[in-house]
């Protein structure tokens, strides 16, 4: 027969091994699948309840889903929108002297317009960065980002000479062959004037 040792160094059989399994309690998971089963309306005889629904990201407006999630380009996509309400609201402090002449002698309702329209817009830009699919596309983006290799700054700055040197070469081979086909030109009368 073989034989197992237990965390008391104790040795025992099989057969003694089998019996104690059967003396030991019941697993907790077990009874929270018992327990989330009764929620459900599953197992046990009473009546069916019906499931709970719950919203996706509920629990208030200033509720953040998934927080933690997708950290650097949620806070990129803030630092967008805030640039953007910041030139919305700079336009609209330079214009609405234009567009508005009462604006140009009280200057205390015009910052207020604006205060108030740079608010809306950034609760409306808060609003859509918290709903589930933006969310969930922002948290994606961000774990593709991991994924990128990037370069080092050694290969970074190998490959910026390359591409000036390219870059360099075909200029110089477009300028000769430029003055080689405007000498052709001059000497078959089609052009007036030399290149030099």
């Amino acid at each position: 027969m073989a034989s197992v040792t237990k965390h008391d160094e104790q040795t025992m059989t099989d057969d003694e091994r089998d019996d104690d399994r059967d003396e030991r309690p019941v697993d907790r998971d077990d009874e929270h699948d018992d327990d989330r089963d009764e929620r459900r309306g599953g197992g046990g005889g009473g009546a069916a309840r019906p499931p709970v629904a719950t919203a996706v990201g509920s629990g208030g407006f200033f509720h953040i889903y998934k927080k933690g999630q997708g950290y650097w380009t949620r806070m990129g996509t803030a630092a967008a929108a805030g640039l953007i309400i910041v030139g919305v609201a700079a336009f609209m402090y330079e214009n609405l002297t234009v567009w508005f002449p009462y604006f140009t002698t009280h200057r205390g309702p015009l910052v207020g317009v604006v205060l108030v329209v740079a608010g809306a817009l950034a609760l409306l830009a808060y609003w859509l960065m918290n709903k589930a699919g933006n969310v969930d596309f922002l948290i994606a983006t961000d774990s593709e980002m991991k994924k990128v290799n990037w370069t080092s700054r050694r290969e970074l700055i190998g490959s910026t000479k390359i591409v000036i040197i390219f870059v360099v070469l075909i200029s110089a081979f477009l300028f000769a062959v430029d003055i080689i086909f405007g000498y052709l030109f001059y000497w078959f009368r089609v052009l007036e004037t030399p290149p030099f």
